[in-house]
């Protein structure tokens, strides 16, 4: 672990725990605490690229919706 790792304590239902220690016995991990470093970073990854589409969405209908109020004042104008 490296100088800014820091523990933490998690409660996970026993299946779960069984699942990572299955991938531990077949070498897919070194440790449980790889497989739950490897799910966190891939978690975060994934959570931010979603947050990341739901935040372009929302500016692009705000956008839209400011055209549209601007379309609107320009034809009640005439």
């Amino acid at each position: 672990m490296g100088d800014e790792d820091e523990k933490i304590t998690v409660r996970v239902p026993r299946r779960f725990l069984e699942a990572i220690d299955f991938l531990v016995e077949l070498d897919d991990f070194p440790s449980r605490s790889e497989a739950v470093r490897t799910a966190v970073r891939d978690m975060i990854y994934a959570r931010v690229e979603l947050v990341t589409d739901r935040i372009k969405k929302m500016q692009a209908a705000e956008t839209a919706m400011a055209e549209k109020e601007t379309l609107r004042k320009q034809f009640l104008q005439k």
